[in-house]
């Protein structure tokens, strides 16, 4: 047995001399790396956000290429300056959608100033609560209901952004309750079926659906989740549209059921 491997001197030497290959190894490493990544030996993997805008640099460039065959710079400053032109002179016309009016402007203070519409024609039964319902019209309402679900529930039973309309005197009510919420929207408590409701930001208009489509999802609501009511027509809600761009209507404010 050779004596100098139990030696701690030598131990030591070779425990230093080991830990300085792997030092210069290491080193030799980094620089290829280094030099790598200066002169791009290796590649560049790109992210996906990046891959993606390079693709769209490459079509801006091309279609920068493609313009200037095309038009000239002079061309474009003149075809800008008589747009601006056109803008500048033009005369501001009021807005004839409702649903564009800002709250708070005096078109919208006119509004809800305006003459209140008569709401008995409209309450009137259009037929009997119970005559069949136009299938289509119940597929119409079924899929616009989709968006109601969200807060009512997909089966009417309520959440916790919305009250049931299962057992709800609401629904099989007045037409023009249902209509006037959904054109204005509802803020503030609502009693159903014996229990108060109050959600803070209430319901949202829902003004930009046709009056078909409002009138289909009313139709689906009245019968469906154990209620049976006559359907709703186009007619109906078109006669309220008036009330578009008004402040979010309140329980007070409906005909009680």
């Amino acid at each position: 047995m050779d004596p100098t491997r139990d030696n701690p001197l030598i131990r030591i030497k070779a425990f230093f001399d080991g830990l300085g290959i792997f030092t210069f190894f290491a080193v030799i490493l980094l620089l290829i790396i280094g030099m790598g990544a200066l002169f791009g030996w290796f590649g560049k993997t790109l992210s996906p956000e990046d891959a993606a805008g390079n693709i769209r640099y490459e079509i801006k460039k091309e279609i920068d290429s493609a313009q200037v065959t095309v038009l000239t710079d002079e061309q474009i400053a003149t075809a800008a300056a008589v747009v601006a032109g056109k803008l500048a002179s033009s005369k501001a016309v009021a807005v004839e959608k409702p649903e564009q009016i800002v709250p708070g402007s005096d078109t919208a203070k006119n509004l809800a100033d305006a003459p209140a519409v008569d709401l008995g024609a409209i309450d009137t039964p259009t037929e009997d609560a119970e005559a069949p319902i136009d299938p289509a019209v119940m597929e119409i309402g079924k899929t616009a209901f989709i968006v109601c679900s969200a807060c009512h529930g997909q089966n009417g039973e309520g959440g916790l952004a919305g009250p049931p309309l299962a057992n709800s005197e609401w629904v099989g009510g007045p037409v023009s309750n249902l209509i006037l919420i959904q054109l204005r929207g509802l803020v503030g408590p609502i009693k159903v079926n014996g229990k108060e409701y109050n959600f803070p930001a209430g319901m949202a208009p829902m003004a930009y659906q046709t009056d078909e489509q409002i009138a289909a999802v009313l139709t689906y609501i009245r019968n469906s989740f154990g209620h049976k009511a006559a359907a709703v027509k186009p007619e109906q809600v078109a006669a309220l549209r008036s009330e578009v761009g008004k402040p979010q209507i309140t329980a007070v404010e409906l005909i009680q059921p």
